[in-house]
């Protein structure tokens, strides 16, 4: 049920990227605007891969991406080498601010969104079915805590390990089994009542 796109895993970044990154940022905030493009060039891909997956909406993908770029540049004059990886801390940006996304749009809870929805996993091919079933989690997703939500998701929708998410969180990795173990166990629950149109197995 829980099956999610693992073609997202994001690849294990060597010291040598994490030390030009740093440099990249170091020099950004000396007024490099050069560096600046450089960065962009290297983090912003996998950011919207990352936000485009969480939220199945490219603009609003490209939207939490200007926001965490615009971020870091503010903390660029802040940065202290070796502390953190440039990618790791706009990995957690990204999924902090697509999570907030996820929870406004189920407060808005938009009826016409879910009747399409609902049309088209009754009549359509397996593509629009798992449409739905994408919706329907990042609907579900919306109405988990904050921390229950990101650890679902970089688990489940992004594919990568505890480990990696332990280090995008800043927790460890009990806190992350603990997170997505309990997490998981929400969303089958929120998602039961719509096993049988949705095609999810137990």
């Amino acid at each position: 049920m829980m099956e999610g796109s693992r073609s997202g895993r994001a690849p294990a970044e060597t010291s040598r990227e994490a030390a030009e990154d740093a440099r990249l940022l170091a020099a950004y905030a000396a007024g490099d605007l050069s560096a600046a493009r450089l960065l962009t060039a290297r983090l912003a891909p996998r950011a919207l891969a990352q936000a485009g997956r969480m939220l199945g909406d490219r603009a609003e993908a490209e939207d939490v991406v200007q926001e965490a770029m615009l971020r870091l540049w503010r903390q660029a004059p802040e940065w202290r080498s070796g502390e953190a990886k440039a990618s790791t801390w706009l990995y957690r940006v990204v999924a902090n601010l697509s999570t907030d996304r996820l929870r406004a749009r189920r407060r808005q809870a938009p009826i016409e969104d879910a009747e399409r929805i609902e049309d088209s996993s009754e009549s359509a091919s397996d593509r629009l079915q798992q449409k739905a079933r994408l919706a329907a989690l990042r609907d579900a997703l919306g109405g988990l805590p904050e921390r229950q939500s990101q650890a679902v998701a970089l688990r489940h929708l992004e594919g990568l390990g505890n480990e990696q998410i332990a280090e995008i969180m800043d927790i460890n990795v009990r806190a992350v089994e603990s997170l997505t173990a309990r997490g998981k166990r929400a969303l089958v629950a929120a998602l039961a009542r719509r096993k049988d149109e949705l095609g999810f197995e137990e």
